[in-house]
């Protein structure tokens, strides 16, 4: 019997992280044995710790599985395969992958035999679906590939919107893809049930967008030494470049001894204590980063931090 894989699409900060922890919690409770692939842009890992210790977890770091590193997936789903006797696989993709490329990188003649993909669940941030134009060309071009090649559509985040404009967002997605299965969820939460014994959409022609070519997408790893001033790190945020569309990671703060996840996306920071010691580094990822003036000033931040 074949390996159900399902694919987690959807754009930077839509809440994919969110939905597997949701998921992988319904699989325990039917004590299923799954294990989960995660793809990050940058070069560390921020959202592993989403991943409880019993799950095989592996990681593919640098690069986007729909292009750059498709060998490496094969290799690693390969070894989960033969190392745990699974019930599922779950392929939590970087916010910018193409859904029916990482479908097709999971097609290797290798595995052919032992996987299959049982359906491609895309998570729709509906604020940012609602504002896209103000996205470039091409990045609003993913975001409708993520939603036309979906056999699960899950429009997110929906208790901020009426319920005018969630009928609006879900004719514009229908009129897309009339054949996806929609959904309506606030943090991802969904019924197991409703992303299993999926029919297949039919398959269509693509538009090939890929992370370096077409999207001209960039990632920052800033690695913190000495906690910041919080006021400081805030008025930074405020002055950002609007092209910087997801930051996550950890950051100390020179208020309190605690050890804050920091999320942020579409403009909105959000802070979360966490318990664990892991190192301060955040990830930011967005269009034509200035990259070396944007590390030029966190470090300004980090010496005038010291100050205050």
């Amino acid at each position: 019997m074949k390996i159900p894989i399902y694919i987690l699409s959807g754009f930077l900060g839509a809440g994919k992280t969110t939905l597997l922890r949701n998921i992988l919690l319904q699989e325990k409770k039917q004590d299923r044995k799954v294990a989960v692939l995660m793809n990050e842009l940058g070069e560390i890992s921020i959202d592993s710790d989403a991943v409880d210790g019993e799950t095989p977890l592996k990681e593919l770091l640098n690069g986007c599985v729909c292009c750059t590193i498709q060998g490496q997936l094969e290799a690693q789903l390969q070894e989960l395969i033969h190392l745990h006797n699974l019930d599922a696989i779950y392929i939590e993709t970087t916010g910018v992958a193409h859904p029916i490329e990482v479908v097709d990188a999971c097609m290797s003649p290798i595995l052919v035999e032992r996987i299959n993909v049982e359906s491609v669940i895309s998570l729709i941030d509906a604020k940012r679906w609602k504002d896209r134009k103000t996205l470039s060309p091409q990045l609003q071009s993913l975001l409708i590939e993520q939603v036309k090649h979906a056999d699960v559509l899950l429009l997110n985040k929906v208790d901020e919107l009426t319920d005018e404009v969630q009928g609006q967002l879900a004719f514009e997605i229908q009129q897309i893809n009339p054949y996806g299965k929609l959904l309506f969820t606030t943090f991802a939460s969904v019924n197991l049930l409703d992303l299993q014994g999926i029919q297949r959409k039919p398959r269509e022609d693509h538009e090939k967008l890929h992370v370096d070519l077409q999207l001209r997408l960039k990632t920052l790893v800033y690695k913190f030494t000495k906690p910041v001033d919080h006021e400081l790190f805030e008025d930074w945020l405020r002055s950002m470049p609007d092209s910087v569309y997801r930051i996550k990671g950890y950051i100390r703060f020179t208020h309190s001894d605690s050890l804050y996840l920091f999320q942020y996306s579409y403009g909105m920071p959000l802070y979360m204590k966490e318990l664990m010691n892991i190192p301060t580094n955040l990830v930011f990822i967005g269009e034509h980063l200035p990259v070396a003036e944007m590390r030029q000033q966190l470090a300004e931040l980090e010496s005038a931090s010291q100050t205050q």
